[in-house]
């Protein structure tokens, strides 16, 4: 008898675990649905986005890890116009979210500041406007942010200047907007690495 209720506790525990990786895999699915609903996609390149499946690990432009959680967003050039959805900041896993050279309007939202795995975030070349958001500070793994060629204004965020600081980004670009320029050169040597920083000339 013990072994019988171990082994219906192993089913139960196997039939929980299911449930939730079923539990986490929606709300990824659900944030890129929710994406792909308020965007135009005139190359449809986001058919495949089906979003009756457990995960979104299938679809095209997608990739994931071994827990079939997103890492990698890759939408760059893709035609696409409309806006982010702060739902993407429901991508904890995510560390790349690449979407240049498309049409997106709109602000950025600060729910990205939520992706505490960022690595890159490269949102250049759209026509996306407002002001940085300074939720993006706290994304202390962040490497390389480029949101040049937008229509954002207003002065760069402490916050997001401490990456700098703190030698945490590699390239910094800010230029074709709005912006007020707040570093007085091209490049920030920090102990351990170089930032390159490109922005507007002062004028």
């Amino acid at each position: 008898m013990g072994c019988g209720c171990c082994g219906y506790g192993a089913i139960f525990l196997l039939a929980m675990s299911l449930a939730v990786a079923a539990v986490n895999g929606n709300v990824e699915v659900d944030a890129l649905h929710e994406w792909r609903q308020i965007v135009s996609d005139p190359n449809n390149v986001m058919q495949s986005w089906d979003p009756t499946l457990i995960n979104p690990c299938t679809w095209f432009h997608i990739t994931c890890n071994q827990d079939n959680s997103v890492t990698r967003v890759e939408l760059g050039n893709a035609g696409l116009s409309g806006s982010l959805t702060p739902a993407l900041g429901n991508l904890t896993n995510l560390q790349y979210l690449e979407v240049f050279g498309n049409k997106l309007t709109g602000e950025i939202p600060a729910e990205l500041g939520r992706l505490s795995k960022l690595v890159s975030l490269d949102l250049s070349n759209n026509q996306l406007w407002g002001s940085i958001p300074a939720s993006l500070g706290n994304l202390k793994y962040m490497r390389f942010l480029r949101l040049n060629g937008n229509d954002l204004t207003g002065d760069i965020p402490t916050k997001v200047l401490q990456l700098i600081r703190w030698d945490h980004l590699r390239l910094f670009n800010v230029s074709d907007n709005s912006l007020t320029p707040s570093l007085p050169s091209t490049q920030t040597k920090g102990r351990p690495m170089v930032t390159i920083i490109i922005q507007d000339p002062t004028a």
